[in-house]
């Protein structure tokens, strides 16, 4: 039988919606999808008798978690049959999330790319234990698995993560400071220069989704990659002369980011993976528009970890 809920119970949630927001994120790597698993966990909370709720964020990172969890799964296809490379739903953060470097690795764009090659149960146990903290038991009940179940997934993400991911601790200025002069290297055609900024063996990830022209496969060495970006200024992109072109520095995904942007629309983001040097490793490169609307909104996520 639904419950009768009150003000306080709505204060409640939304007292804990950012952290909804932040785990359904980490799990699914899109916004709507999050926001979908966020209203679903307020109508399964106001469903609920929650006079036997403890712990009220507990109970509803547990029922968000699982929530995410069944749309994962249900994805699944669609994102195996995706055109060219399917690269998470960018969003704007704040200097909060980047000044705490654990919080800015665990939303960034080459982790959920990592966290997409894991199976869902995997990527759920690997969010809820590496990112929030929660134990083997809770994780357990979230994803109605065993504990034992759990420990098994929490261990092979873990490895897998460890793997793919080694993890650089370039000074957040100079990453900025190496964004700022890709930019304006890119925007200007100055080649040389984003050759210097680049590794030898840098990789560009673009995703377009089959609505817009990109590459299917990544682009691979700091020659091509960098003669990529040296067109900006010179061609038409996506029917956007270069003079109509704007592009600017962001926070997305808690680091330092472009948005390309033309009249009245985003047409591309553009976020970085650096190694201990700064130079740039992996450019992430977005521009199908399904998954540049929570750019366009202009709204700041908050997906700090508690």
């Amino acid at each position: 039988m639904t419950q009768p809920y009150s003000d306080r119970d709505q204060q409640v949630f939304n007292e804990h919606r950012n952290l909804l927001f932040s785990v359904a994120y980490r799990i699914l790597g899109t916004v709507a999808d999050a926001e979908d698993a966020v209203q679903d966990a307020w109508i399964k909370w106001s469903a609920a008798g929650r006079a036997q709720v403890a712990d009220p964020k507990a109970y509803l990172a547990r029922i968000v978690s699982n929530l995410a969890l069944q749309r994962l799964r249900s994805t699944q296809h669609q994102r195996e049959t995706y055109v060219g490379p399917w690269l998470p739903e960018p969003i704007l953060t704040s200097g909060d999330t980047a000044d705490d470097v654990t919080n800015a690795e665990s939303v960034s764009t080459a982790m959920l790319v990592v966290l997409e090659t894991l199976s869902p149960l995997e990527r759920a146990v690997f969010v809820l234990k590496e990112v929030f903290g929660f134990s083997h038991a809770e994780i357990a009940e979230a994803v109605e698995r065993s504990e034992t179940a759990v420990r098994q997934a929490a261990h092979r993400a873990r490895e897998h993560v460890r793997a793919r991911r080694p993890r650089f601790t370039a000074d957040r200025s100079r990453q900025r400071d190496v964004t700022e002069r890709f930019l304006a290297a890119a925007t200007g055609g100055d080649i040389n220069t984003l050759m210097e900024l680049l590794s030898p063996d840098v990789t560009l990830w673009t995703d377009g989704g089959g609505k817009v022209r990109q590459a299917l496969r990544p682009v691979v060495g700091a020659q091509t990659v960098a003669a990529w970006f040296a067109a900006i200024g010179e061609v038409t992109y996506q029917g956007v002369e270069p003079a109509d072109m704007n592009a600017a520095l962001v926070e997305i995904n808690g680091g330092p980011g472009v948005v390309f942007s033309g009249p009245g629309r985003v047409i591309a983001t553009v976020t970085f993976d650096f190694d201990a040097e700064g130079r740039i490793t992996t450019i992430h490169n977005i521009a199908n528009p399904d998954k540049l609307q929570a750019i366009a909104d202009g709204t700041t996520r908050d997906v700090r970890t508690p």
